[in-house]
């Protein structure tokens, strides 16, 4: 979804304003409680003002959510290009822990994405969705098939089988270090980065000993 170009026209650091106060107030009361008004409010700008970037709320809403999935496509490419010459599960666990340290650094649209998963009201919400896990699929497929090459992923096992498993083990995992209420008591939202860091480890260990060679 496109913003106007009166928005395209602003200076980068307030078009990134905009697009993080309006990300907070999604994220925090998920589409149908968000509030235009509270998101002016908020930058200081009249309401009318907002219209002059984007059609209506919905717009608003869809371009955040391409501005937050090019923030996860950027991070991840980075991990792919910085890990090519490295083992598959390493690269897993690289991967994995670029998870983590992208709600650090923005927990705004990953709590975004877990209102989207349980807010029905969100306009598009299925395809949104879907556009996330096939991303996420597009991304893990292309280091098995890697990881095939080098001999270090089985080749018995079904490769969209695979992906499913890693894909929802690396999903669960952010959603209980995010979400307090969703790790089963492992409380990895209260533990130092090392006892984080051993957690992946021992998953990553577990995975390969499954679908590694």
């Amino acid at each position: 979804m496109e913003a106007k170009k009166t928005f395209f026209n602003l200076p980068e650091e307030k078009q990134k304003r905009v697009l993080e106060t309006a990300l907070e107030e999604f994220s925090e009361k998920g589409y149908e409680g968000a509030s235009i008004n509270l998101i002016v409010s908020k930058l200081g700008i009249a309401k009318g003002s907002i219209y002059q970037y984007f059609t209506d709320k919905k717009s608003l809403f869809l371009f955040i959510f391409d501005y937050a999935v090019e923030l996860i496509r950027k991070t991840l490419k980075q991990v792919k290009h910085e890990t090519k010459e490295e083992p598959t599960f390493e690269r897993i666990r690289r991967s994995l822990l670029a998870g983590v340290d992208f709600i650090e650094r923005h927990p705004f649209i990953y709590r975004g994405y877990l209102k989207m998963m349980f807010e029905r009201e969100a306009p598009f919400r299925q395809e949104l969705l879907q556009r996330i896990r096939l991303f996420s699929s597009e991304y893990l497929t292309s280091l098995l098939l890697e990881g095939r090459e080098k001999g270090e992923i089985r080749k018995d096992m079904n490769l969209e089988t695979m992906v499913f498993l890693l894909d929802a083990v690396m999903d669960r995992f952010l959603q209980a270090y995010a979400t307090p209420y969703l790790d089963s008591g492992l409380n990895l939202h209260r533990m130092k980065r090392s006892e984080i860091e051993r957690h992946v480890d021992e998953i990553v260990k577990l995975i390969s000993k499954g679908i590694g060679r």
